[in-house]
């Protein structure tokens, strides 16, 4: 079975490196205690439900495809993305 890794590092050097997000969010009186700690641990976490929850869903997604109810204009989707988005 397929698996993801997400490319934290690279994601973090982006932010931190090229970017320097953490000084951005300083110039922000609102977000001034965001750290490089912080930012990590945001990217962790959304690297986990990504590899955990959502690409898991690749394969039902391919396969079962969004349907629509012409008669009531609803559209269901693949088997487990409700309760994705719900865990979102």
């Amino acid at each position: 079975m397929p698996t993801y890794t997400p490319p934290i590092r690279d994601m973090q050097f982006v932010l931190h490196e090229l970017l320097k997000v953490e000084d951005e969010y300083k110039a922000i009186p609102r977000h001034a205690e965001v750290d490089a700690d912080t930012i990590n641990a945001i990217l962790e976490e959304g690297g986990k439900f990504a590899s955990e929850v959502i690409f898991p869903l690749n394969i039902s997604g391919d396969t079962e495809g969004c349907t629509l109810d012409r008669e009531t204009h609803e559209v269901k989707t693949p088997t487990g993305f409700k309760d994705a988005y719900a865990k979102y």
